[in-house]
């Protein structure tokens, strides 16, 4: 089994397995929602399509809209079977609205509210709750595709071009996704909510999008691959703690994209490993043992290993900010009204309601890291961090595998969740990657170990050199061991005239 079967495995367990739901590709927008029968819906939806394709050839891919790539499709929920693979130009993809099967009888899970049938409209008194959830969900994912828009001039191979195409696509669904929790159950002003969303951009001084982290560049492709691993990982925490919500379309909303979510992150973790696999292959060719003899390694046109560590160091502390304030009564309140749950709510051993649960947190406290055991209902987002960090390790451990199989003495470690942090408990605080609380001047002194600097970046960027023949790679990333969809290594996935 592939590592991208086991992640594909373990997101379609957040679908239910009802029976296979087929989507409507005869209509002008594919969807499993029966669109046609709700006239006002659809003319809306109809109204918002032309500006989403607007946006799309002005923000998509740079350069490659009319090229034709190999990419797959949702043809149905099914977990078992509900993609197709063919060639198709971005702007043509079919893009459409896509919900996992309705659970009969399906309760709220948690919250005040758990056990009462869940709502399938919007319950009027956390109106305005939910549709910030949904606004700020939404808007993470056009955010990631204009942060990667220019990426493909410098792909290292097809293979990898294809992957880039195929996760803009589905990070334009899961738009499509949102928008239509937003046009369907919010009226006017879901409507302007949905033509805000294609109205920010990602690191524009006076329309920012909203969450920090998607107003950072992504410059190259080692930043990509660092972004759909860590940063996507977010997004399947926060997309599986929104499946439990009680507002049941908002939860089979997530639930399918889960399945699509788990692609992006395959691509993420097999493309650091990938990276570090050349490195290692290109060290023992060379002699070469110590992997901090960074100028010889470098020569030989690879990316050495403390500077992986580093760019995982600053992309890991950027994704940890996602989470908000680790007390926070806003979480609180979203998990106390049953919109949003925890990880993996249904398997936790506990009342679901946390009305008296404590949970620990750290914090500084008189210039000390200290545990503090706070109420449960206001750590929601520590324990969805903690949880997320716990989930970053089984890649981070075969990347490690990988490397210790090549002889190399080195491994990749996460740093302490206050390292490098702007947001929550740790905002303004200076820690090491070992979790020493440090001073302004210590920081600045050491700081160079720990993040990737100027020469750095300048590095990565000397590396990135397109390779576009089929079956070729650059020389700082390893073929894949098997290509998408069983086709072979040297497939003309993106066929670019």
């Amino acid at each position: 089994m592939s590592q991208e079967d086991d992640t594909l495995t373990e997101a379609r367990e957040q679908i239910s397995d009802e029976h296979f739901v087929e989507v409507r590709y005869d209509e002008a927008i594919p969807n499993n929602v029966d669109l046609s029968s709700d006239r006002q819906l659809l003319r809306a939806l109809q109204a918002w399509h032309p500006n989403y394709l607007e946006w799309w050839k002005d923000m998509g891919p740079d350069g490659f809209q009319d090229a034709d790539v190999y990419l797959r499709t949702a043809v149905g929920v099914d977990p078992a079977g509900w993609a197709k693979f063919g060639y198709v130009k971005m702007p043509e993809y079919r893009w459409g609205i896509l919900l996992a099967p309705k659970v009969e009888g399906r309760a709220i899970p948690c919250g005040k509210h758990k056990g009462e049938p869940a709502w399938q409209e919007v319950p009027g008194e956390y109106r305005s709750l939910l549709k910030r959830l949904i606004v700020v969900q939404g808007d993470t994912e056009p955010a990631s595709v204009e942060q990667q828009r220019y990426l493909g001039k410098t792909a290292p191979s097809l293979y990898d071009l294809r992957n880039l195409f195929q996760v803009n696509v589905e990070e334009g669904r899961h738009l499509w996704a949102m928008v239509y929790l937003l046009v369907k159950h919010f009226g006017k002003d879901g409507r302007e909510e949905a033509q805000a969303l294609l109205e920010r951009r990602s690191g524009q001084q006076d329309n920012p999008r909203i969450l920090g982290a998607f107003n950072e560049r992504t410059p190259d492709w080692l930043s990509f691959f660092m972004f759909t691993y860590f940063t996507d990982r977010d997004g399947k925490m926060q997309l599986a703690a929104l499946a439990e919500s009680g507002f049941d379309p908002l939860s089979r909303s997530c639930r399918f994209m889960l399945t699509e979510e788990a692609h992006h992150l395959f691509v993420g973790e097999t493309g650091v490993g990938r990276t570090i696999e050349a490195t290692c292959a290109a060290m023992k060719q060379a002699g070469i043992t110590d992997p901090y003899d960074v100028q010889r390694i470098r020569a030989l046109g690879v990316v050495d290993l403390p500077l992986l560590q580093r760019k995982a160091n600053f992309h890991m502390s950027v994704t940890r900010d996602l989470f908000g304030s680790e007390i926070s009564s806003n979480a609180a309140d979203a998990f106390n009204t049953g919109l949003k749950g925890r990880f993996n709510e249904a398997q936790l051993k506990d009342d679901h309601q946390l009305q008296d649960a404590r949970y620990t947190v750290t914090r500084v406290v008189d210039g000390r890291l200290v545990d503090e055991a706070v109420p449960a209902l206001r750590a929601i987002n520590c324990r969805l961090l903690d949880d997320y960090i716990a989930d970053c390790q089984g890649g981070i451990d075969r990347w490690n595998k990988a490397i210790e199989k090549a002889g190399i003495d080195f491994r990749i470690t996460q740093p302490h969740k206050g390292f490098n942090r702007r947001i929550g408990e740790f905002a303004g605080q200076r820690i090491s990657p070992a979790g020493e609380l440090l001073t302004e001047a210590q920081w600045a002194e050491r700081q160079g170990q720990w993040l990737p600097g100027d020469d750095d970046l300048a590095f990565i960027g000397s590396l990135m050199k397109p390779c576009l023949q089929p079956g070729r790679y650059a020389s700082w990333i390893a073929p894949p061991r098997m290509g998408i969809n069983q086709q072979p290594l040297e497939f003309e996935y993106v066929r670019i005239d």
